[in-house]
């Protein structure tokens, strides 16, 4: 398989996409907003063990 046929292979599969990868029941505010506060906890939890400061 050269690089060539294989880009080609590639973008067709990319081009067949119809729906974008994009679930019905996932809200992008809801998913953001849920990624947001773990990486608040996981910050939060972080300042808490670093005591040395």
């Amino acid at each position: 398989m050269s690089f060539h046929s294989t880009a080609a292979q590639l973008a067709t599969l990319a081009a067949e996409g119809e729906h974008g990868g994009n679930h019905e029941s996932l809200d992008p505010l809801v998913t953001g907003g849920a990624a947001f506060l773990i990486l608040l906890l996981l910050l939060w939890i972080t300042t808490r063990f670093n005591r040395d400061r």
